[in-house]
């Protein structure tokens, strides 16, 4: 929803994995703006064991895809395992790299403008098996933050008009007309 609400930062990490999770949520922290981490987190109620294909290291090298900036997607054993565009479609899907399609592996681009390919990453995995997981930061762009235009405004009010005087605002004459 975020990225396609075009949020400038969105990520996906796990609980379990300390170094990623500290990773991305010192990316979100030093981000201008609002950030969106999405943590997959276990819940001895509701969702106990959900995660465990992510967890698990020998079952997580062939689930999850670490999304790494400016790096090729690929994962698996040795990485033996790529993402691709089909040029057909334009979709993305998962494939075995090999000598004639390698050309063809994306290489992920937090930064991009368009939230096309984050969004496409972000529904690569699984609903039922969370086989093809990405993590990692989808997108990461700088744009205009809301309370640093709003303050640059205010700036520019007072260059303009004067500092104002509140006190005088309250104790003048009657603003009401008829």
């Amino acid at each position: 929803l975020a990225i396609g609400a075009e949020a400038s930062f969105v990520a996906r990490t796990v609980d379990s994995d300390r170094k990623h999770l500290t990773e991305v949520l010192r990316a979100a922290h030093q981000h201008p703006g609002t950030a969106l981490v999405e943590i997959y987190q276990n819940c001895n109620i509701f969702n106990d064991g959900a995660f465990e294909v992510l967890k698990d290291k020998q079952q997580a090298q062939e689930s999850v895809i670490r999304l790494e900036h400016g790096r090729p997607i690929r994962f698996g054993m040795d990485g033996a395992k790529g993402v691709v565009r089909d040029p057909a479609t334009g979709d993305l899907e998962v494939v075995e790299v090999t000598a004639r399609n390698e050309d063809r592996i994306l290489v992920h681009d937090a930064r991009s403008a368009s939230p096309t390919t984050a969004f496409a990453l972000s529904r690569l995995a699984d609903p039922q098996t969370l086989h093809h997981t990405p993590i990692g930061v989808f997108r990461d762009v700088e744009r205009p933050v809301y309370d640093t235009t709003m303050a640059d405004q205010l700036d520019a009010a007072i260059e303009q008009n004067g500092k104002g005087d509140l006190a005088a605002v309250l104790a003048g004459s009657d603003t009401w007309s008829r």
